[in-house]
């Protein structure tokens, strides 16, 4: 089955549920060649760290070469930690690869904007922070936004990557 960007930026259908999420442990999703890769995260400060440690897993088993990977990881990174800072849960990752292997759509989808940031943003000087989406667009040949009906929204990127060589 073929999944289109529309797919990959629907609102989980248990996103409801997945607000309710406290510790979960987490474990690297099992990656086939390209196909899509969702992974619910817990609405916390390291989030992003956990995001990058599944993003890693996936892209070391699809076989992405390490220039290509580290700006993969960095999106990843800037896009779950928005999540957290600024918008309310759930916070889920997608992984996509396309089918001609060059191209890589990252998403995470929120749970809307929160009334207030989070602690980190709230802590910091106005200059420590807010270069998040600058990175983006520069490591992206393009991004965006996709708003849902319920309030969620899905914050989205697409990559050019390389295959290991080898």
């Amino acid at each position: 089955m073929y999944v289109t960007v529309e797919d990959l930026v629907s609102t989980p259908q248990n996103a409801g549920r997945m607000r309710d999420l406290s510790d979960t442990a987490l474990s690297v999703p099992t990656a086939p060649p390209g196909g899509p890769v969702t992974q619910a995260l817990v609405h916390r400060p390291d989030a992003a760290g956990t995001a990058r440690s599944i993003t890693r897993g996936v892209l070391e088993d699809w076989h992405v070469g390490q220039a290509a990977m580290e700006s993969v990881l960095l999106v990843v990174s800037e896009l779950v930690t928005n999540a957290v800072e600024h918008a309310l849960p759930p916070v889920v990752l997608r992984l996509f690869r396309d089918r001609a292997g060059d191209r890589l759509w990252v998403g995470v989808t929120d749970g809307g904007p929160a009334q207030t940031d989070g602690a980190w943003t709230s802590s910091c000087a106005r200059e420590e922070h807010g270069r998040g989406l600058a990175v983006v667009e520069v490591l992206a040949s393009g991004h965006g936004i996709r708003t849902h009906p319920d309030g969620a929204a899905t914050h989205w990127a697409v990559l050019d990557i390389d295959e290991e060589a080898g």
